[in-house]
């Protein structure tokens, strides 16, 4: 299994909007691309919660059956369509993939 985690630190305020419009936006894309190909085990995307420590405003945790099943999800269509609104929302991104 692989587990593929991500997190981004977004701009203030960027594409018309402030980081929390940005940020439920960003989340619900997210969420669009949670079953779009075979091998994909967990698939959660969340937002920075009040009264909780975070000091980012989004993560994606996720787990692959192995590292086929990521690339896979990496290079669908619907994944790459959400790169551009990210990118441009993002002030910083964290990323680490790793085998259990």
């Amino acid at each position: 299994m692989l587990k593929h985690i991500v997190m981004w630190k977004l701009k203030d305020h960027a594409e018309g909007a402030d980081r929390a419009a940005n940020a439920v936006k960003m989340k619900a894309l997210l969420d669009g691309c949670a079953g779009i190909v075979p091998g994909i085990v967990t698939f959660e995307p969340m937002l920075a919660q009040p009264g909780l420590e975070a000091t980012y405003d989004v993560v994606l945790y996720s787990e692959f059956v192995d590292k086929d099943a990521l690339n896979a999800y990496l290079d669908h269509p619907d994944h790459v369509a959400i790169k551009p609104f990210i990118a441009a929302v993002r002030l910083e991104r964290q990323c680490m993939d790793y085998e259990v």
